[in-house]
């Protein structure tokens, strides 16, 4: 029996996060009137949350000689190995990147559930919106698959999750529309789930009769040409962007043949965050008889003296842009500076288009509940 005991110790131990662990051997009382953080790992208590945004932290780390969160500051070590810091003020709403930086190495919390972000893995701490329409709800679910593909531009596997709704494999005769939806520099492909939630959004939408279904496309917004003969950077120099080709002349492709879309311009349609909104007018603008409507998520707007000369002065044919670009929608958050956008959807309608809707996202900055609430607002105008 005590062998027995002993080997069930070790499986636990073994299979255990550290900090968890650490948890169950020193007993701790979170303080009255908080919540773990959503994005722990099951069972972890710490980062903590209370009504008012403030965060708690604790740390076990006995053998650190310093210990740090990154966009936060400096740990306080006690004489039982834990390291503890509270917030001295509420937290923005919303999904936010944070690392543990240890004797100077910083690496993704091992207590918590690690998101590509930042160009790395990194961990994210949640301050709660209170609102449903990014959260699993009673309603019917779409499915997210992860679809791998060959790539003859970059001489690659390649993958993209494909967001299929609720009533796609049970209507094997019905088309849909699609929605490209792209990430932004720093991250990848799993972003718009993962952190964005997207399945969520459109899931809670759809139900709501406020969207119509629709497949949406998230792929990875970077790729090398490595074709035969293809131009290289030089030493030192990143190579150009690519990704506008690879979507049109290869992903876009791909999902007609693999998924039940509605394969024209009229029912395709293209966003991104940052430099995916970057990329969604780098792709769009020059390829309007394959795009109707698009979106920039504080990326993509031109600046305002640019107007009729970018893209080969398309912004100066009105007459062409009000009949083949069905929506022009540009977001940005109200604590990232947002003029510039601002005063870009204001020239276009001063120029006569039509189509061009501008959202701000109030109290946000450039983070993904930002992204979130542009998504939420952006695909209920999609293909009606």
């Amino acid at each position: 029996m005590k062998r027995t005991n002993l080997i069930t110790a070790l499986l636990l131990t073994a299979v255990m996060p550290l900090g968890a662990l650490a948890q169950q051997q020193a007993p701790h009382t979170p303080p009255a009137g908080t919540v773990a953080n959503e994005h722990n790992l099951s069972g972890v208590q710490y980062p903590r949350i209370d009504a008012q945004g403030r965060t708690y932290w604790r740390f076990y780390a006995p053998d650190a000689k310093t210990v740090s969160i990154r966009f936060r500051g400096d740990m306080t070590k006690g004489a039982d190995g834990w390291w503890t810091y509270n917030s001295p003020e509420p937290e923005g709403v919303g999904f936010h990147y944070y690392q543990m930086v240890i004797d100077g190495v910083s690496v993704a919390d091992p207590n918590g559930i690690s998101y590509y972000g930042m160009g790395t893995w990194a961990s994210g701490i949640e301050i709660p919106e209170g609102l449903p329409y990014d959260k699993p709800q009673d309603v019917p679910h779409g499915v997210v698959r992860e679809q791998p593909y060959w790539s003859d531009i970059t001489q690659t596997w390649r993958r993209c999750f494909v967001y299929t709704p609720a009533d796609y494999d049970a209507n094997p005769s019905k088309r849909y529309p699609v929605l490209y939806l792209q990430h932004g520099s720093g991250e990848d492909e799993t972003g718009w789930v993962r952190q964005g939630r997207t399945n969520y959004i459109m899931d809670n939408l759809i139900a709501e009769n406020k969207a119509v279904p629709m497949i949406v496309v998230m792929d990875l917004g970077y790729g090398t040409d490595a074709r035969p003969g293809a131009e290289q950077p030089a030493p030192g120099q990143r190579a150009r962007s690519i990704f506008p080709e690879i979507l049109v002349k290869e992903i876009v492709p791909f999902i007609d043949r693999t998924y039940r879309t509605r394969a024209d311009r009229d029912n395709r349609a293209m966003a991104g965050l940052s430099m995916g909104g970057g990329h969604t007018f780098q792709t769009v603008m020059p390829n309007l008889d394959k795009f109707a409507w698009m979106g920039g998520f504080s990326g993509g707007a031109s600046a305002v003296d640019q107007i009729d000369t970018v893209y080969d002065g398309i912004y100066k044919d009105t007459e062409r842009l009000n009949a083949d670009l069905y929506l022009l929608f540009v977001s940005i958050g109200s604590e990232e500076r947002p003029e510039r956008v601002r005063d870009f959807a204001n020239a276009l309608k001063r120029k006569g288009l039509n189509n061009v809707v501008y959202y701000e996202s109030p109290g946000t900055a450039h983070e993904w509940l930002t992204w979130r609430r542009s998504l939420r607002e952006f695909a209920p105008l999609l293909f009606r």
